[in-house]
């Protein structure tokens, strides 16, 4: 396959980039960012092109397929100009800004017969994955309460801009703050976890901290607590936060009618399985990703892609999927603002 990259920021750089750079199925094509500079010093680094405009790009017939790195605005429209032209697609998350332009994305898709597919990195960790094995068989019974937390010290520090006056901050280019670019990651994975579908949710978002170069406040929350009711019952919280100075937090605990499953809570243990007995299993399956890791080269992401599209099977990436855990992330902005539950 040859792949070009739209959007040659952090994610574009520590992510996409290396890990198709290491898959022997891929070639990569091209970059292409409005900032030409950026474009042009990753089309040097993996001696590729530099495409002067996103058209020219689309319309070079011999890429397969594109990521879409770009700001959260920006995914809708990329993805389908994209799928239009002929090419798989992989779209960062989260999804799009709104639920219409997720679904007419799917919709594009559909028409044009390419896949789409979104990065959510955390359905592909070892540790998840065995996670999911356990709850799926039923030998630790049915899920019951849960608490998952996603927080680090900002995106500032790690986007390209390196500034407070990041996109990540401004409402016209992210939409969301902190509870959709970490609260997805975690909403999606607890789906994916459970089982099931969640029905209704109930959520608080705030600014406790973070400002832009002036001092002004930033224009997305910095903070976030949700409560998810799943419609089999399950019952709990995700909470993300762009206000922890320290070290990175990244974990979830699942309790079940015979058990625990702790996972990421331990520097060395990725999964700790507590029988109701008492009796302990640590596993060392693997360490999740942080910001802090000069290359994110082990998410999984970019080989699910392209083996999904070479051996031309479903994904654990597909859109049509991941579409029901944006429901429930516009279900949340909604709460914030009705001060209630809704329904997904």
């Amino acid at each position: 396959m040859r792949v070009a990259i739209i959007g040659c920021g952090s994610i574009a750089r520590q992510r996409h980039a290396h890990e198709y750079s290491l898959n022997s199925n891929v070639e990569i094509a091209g970059f292409f960012d409005f900032v030409s500079e950026r474009a042009q010093e990753l089309a040097e680094e993996y001696g590729s092109k530099a495409y002067s405009s996103l058209d020219e790009l689309l319309e070079d017939k011999s890429v397969d397929a594109v990521s879409v790195c770009v700001a959260n605005a920006y995914h809708a429209e990329t993805t389908i100009k994209a799928l239009r032209s002929g090419k798989h697609v992989l779209c960062e998350k989260p999804m799009a800004i709104s639920l219409e332009d997720c679904e007419e994305m799917i919709k594009e898709a559909e028409r044009s017969g390419k896949r789409l597919m979104i990065g959510h990195n955390q359905r592909l960790t070892p540790a998840h994955r065995r996670a999911k094995e356990i709850i799926a068989s039923g030998e630790m019974g049915k899920v019951l309460t849960f608490f998952s937390m996603f927080g680090h010290g900002g995106p500032e520090s790690w986007s390209i801009e390196k500034s407070r006056n990041t996109w990540f901050f401004k409402k016209s280019s992210a939409a969301f703050g902190s509870m959709a670019d970490l609260g997805i990651h975690k909403i999606d994975l607890i789906r994916y976890l459970v089982g099931d579908e969640i029905d209704d949710v109930y959520s608080r978002m705030c600014v406790l901290d973070k400002t832009f170069e002036d001092g002004t406040p930033i224009e997305v929350d910095d903070n976030s607590v949700e409560i998810l009711k799943f419609r089999n019952g399950a019952f709990g919280t995700v909470t993300t936060s762009w206000t922890v100075y320290g070290t990175e937090f990244n974990q979830s605990v699942i309790c079940l009618e015979k058990g625990v499953l702790k996972l990421y809570s331990d520097p060395e243990y990725s999964l700790i399985i507590v029988h109701s007995d008492g009796r302990e299993e640590k596993l060392a399956l693997d360490r999740i990703q942080t910001n802090s890791d000069e290359q994110q080269a082990s998410s999984g992401v970019i080989d699910e892609f392209v083996s999904a599209i070479l051996e031309n099977r479903p994904s654990i990436l597909d859109a049509t999927d991941i579409i029901k855990s944006m429901r429930a992330v516009f279900a949340c902005q909604r709460s914030d603002k009705s001060g209630k539950a809704e329904k997904v």
